[in-house]
């Protein structure tokens, strides 16, 4: 079997509608948009949430309670699992370290996390981490170091 030979699944390749094409395609003059309107313009319609004038059901219901998610911090997670397979031997790790490496993709707060084996020692410098990983960390001869 060639590259020739190779076609796409019936039905895969089908023409979009040819709206306006004259009285005998059935679909000319206002080509199934009805008569005037905005639905019947080109261009955007009507916004997420309109309502056809009538006040909008997000404006009619009170808004009440506190939101803390603008002051919320974001942590990038680390498993003790990966450094092992990252930095087989060993050594300080630092945040810059892990961002070098592809454990974590924006410049964030790391927190390291004890899902996995710690094989080598080390010395993991990153702004949280949980119990289990510390624990990990220092059964294989390691040390963890909050920085702020």
């Amino acid at each position: 079997m060639g590259l020739q030979d190779i076609r796409m699944p019936k039905g895969a390749n089908t023409s979009p509608k040819r709206v306006g094409r004259g009285v005998g395609s059935g679909m000319d003059k206002t080509s199934g948009r009805g008569h005037k309107g905005a639905k019947a313009r080109s261009g955007p319609g009507v916004y997420p949430g309109f309502e056809g004038g009538q006040m909008p059901l997000i404006r009619r219901i009170p808004k009440r309670g506190f939101n803390n998610r603008a002051f919320a911090e974001e942590y990038s997670i680390v498993n003790v699992g990966k450094l092992s397979t990252v930095f087989p031997n060993g050594g300080e790790i630092t945040p810059e370290d892990l961002l070098r490496k592809g454990l974590v993709k924006k410049h964030t707060k790391v927190k390291l996390l004890g899902n996995g084996e710690v094989t080598v020692a080390f010395r993991i410098k990153v702004h949280k981490a949980s119990r289990s990983a510390v624990e990990k960390v220092k059964s294989a001869g390691g040390e963890v170091e909050l920085i702020a």
